[in-house]
C-alpha cells in the first residue's frame, strides 16, 4: 500500500512544497495537486519537480475538456521530463458546473472524449505523426473547417517515457469500465472497501476484460481523511461537510454524480435530504444528515489498531494507494500521520 498526500489549492504553495519536502523525506511516496476553478495544477507540479527528489507526482486530476489532448499530451511530457520520469497523468471529466460555468466549452461525450484524448497523448508520447480520426477529435483539422493548411506534427522533444502512466477519475459504472479498460490507475471518491465490490464489481470486470496486458494490473487511488490518535472521534465530524458538499451541492438534481454514488452504497433517502437541504442554502443540517457509517467506512479515523484493520479492507477491496488529507491541521501532526501511515501500511 502506498500513501500519498494532496496539496492545498487554496494558497501557500510555498509552504505546502516545502512540508512535502519534508513528507518525501518521511517517505511519502505521491504528492498530487488537484486542478478546480483556481490556480492551474501544472505550475504547481512544475515547482514540486524542482523542489523534490524521489516522490511520485501527480495530476489530480486536469479536466479532459480544458485543454486540447495535444497540449495535454505535451503538459504530461513536460512534466514527466522535468521530474525525471515521476509524473503521473491524472484526467476526469469534471461535471457540468465548472466545465461549462467556468471553462465555458459543452459538456458533452465525456466517454468518447476521456478515451479520444488518452489515445492521442499515447500517440504524441510515442512520437508518431499525430493522424487521429475520431468522433469527437480529428487532428489535424479537415480543410473544410479551417484553413487546409494542417498537417500532421510528432512532438520535437524525446520524452523520458513514451507511455506515462494515466489515471481516471471515474465513478459511472460506464467511466469505471473504461477506466479499468484503458488506464493504468483508476481514482474513485468516498471508496467504501466493504461495498465497493457491489457497486463497481461489474464495471470493474467488464474493464478488465478487454484490457492491453501491457498495461499491468489496474492501479486503485482513492483520498481518504485521517486521524490517528486514541481522543480523535470528534473529528470524525469533521469529515461530514465535505460529504455534504459533494452529495448536495456539486451538481443539480439529477445531475449530480457524487449524489448517485450515495444512492449506489444505499442510501437513498439520506442522499435526497442532504441534497435538498444543501440546495436549499441549509449547508449545517445538510452535513448533520450525512450517515455516519458513510463517514467511518470511507475515513480512517481512530486508534491505530482500528486504523491497521480499516487499511487491510481497503487493501482487500483493491485499493493500492490512500491519497491522505490528514485532519489534524499541524504541519508537525501531518508529519506524523504520513510516518504512522507508513508504518502502518508497510
Amino acid at each position: 500500500m502506498r500513501i500519498g498526500i494532496q496539496a492545498s489549492y487554496s494558497g501557500g504553495f510555498r509552504e505546502t512544497a516545502a512540508e512535502i519536502r519534508d513528507l518525501e523525506a518521511a517517505g511519502l511516496d505521491i504528492a498530487a495537486v488537484a486542478e478546480v476553478y483556481t490556480f492551474d495544477a501544472v505550475s504547481q507540479l512544475g515547482y514540486l519537480a524542482a523542489v523534490t527528489e524521489r516522490v511520485e507526482l501527480l495530476s489530480a486530476i486536469l479536466p479532459i475538456y480544458s485543454r486540447t489532448p495535444a497540449l495535454t499530451a505535451m503538459t504530461a511530457a513536460g512534466l514527466d521530463f522535468v521530474s525525471g520520469g515521476r509524473f503521473t497523468l491524472g484526467l476526469g471529466a469534471s461535471g457540468p458546473q465548472v466545465i461549462e460555468g467556468w471553462h465555458g466549452v459543452p459538456y458533452d461525450a465525456p466517454l468518447q472524449r476521456t478515451r479520444e484524448v488518452v489515445e492521442i497523448c499515447r500517440q504524441v508520447w510515442r512520437r508518431e505523426r499525430l493522424d487521429h480520426q475520431g468522433k469527437k477529435y480529428t487532428v489535424p483539422l479537415p480543410a473544410d473547417q479551417g484553413t487546409g493548411l494542417g498537417k500532421p506534427l510528432k512532438l520535437i522533444n524525446t520524452p523520458v517515457r513514451e507511455q506515462i502512466p494515466v489515471m481516471l477519475a471515474a465513478l459511472g459504472p460506464k467511466n469505471v469500465e473504461l477506466a479499468a479498460e484503458i488506464a493504468e490507475a483508476w481514482e474513485p471518491i468516498f471508496f467504501y472497501p466493504e461495498k465497493a465490490a457491489s457497486v463497481w464489481g461489474d464495471s470493474l470486470a467488464a474493464g478488465r476484460a478487454k484490457r492491453d496486458p501491457a498495461l499491468g494490473d489496474l492501479q486503485v487511488v482513492t483520498g481518504v481523511p485521517v486521524a490517528i490518535g486514541e481522543d480523535v472521534e470528534p473529528l470524525v465530524d469533521v469529515v461530514r461537510p465535505a460529504l455534504a458538499l459533494y452529495i448536495g451541492g456539486m451538481g443539480a438534481r439529477g445531475k449530480n454524480f457524487y449524489n448517485d454514488l450515495a444512492v449506489r452504497y444505499g442510501y437513498e433517502a439520506e442522499a435526497r435530504t442532504i441534497q435538498d437541504l444543501y440546495l436549499d442554502g441549509k449547508k449545517d443540517e445538510a452535513a448533520a444528515a450525512v450517515p455516519l457509517e458513510l463517514v467511518r467506512a470511507s475515513s480512517l479515523i481512530g486508534p491505530e489498531a482500528y486504523v491497521a484493520e480499516r487499511i487491510a479492507a481497503f487493501a482487500q477491496a483493491g485499493v493500492t494507494t490512500l491519497m491522505l488529507q490528514p485532519l489534524d491541521g499541524s504541519r508537525e501532526a501531518r508529519l506524523q500521520t504520513v510516518e504512522t501511515m507508513k508504518r502502518l501500511a508497510g
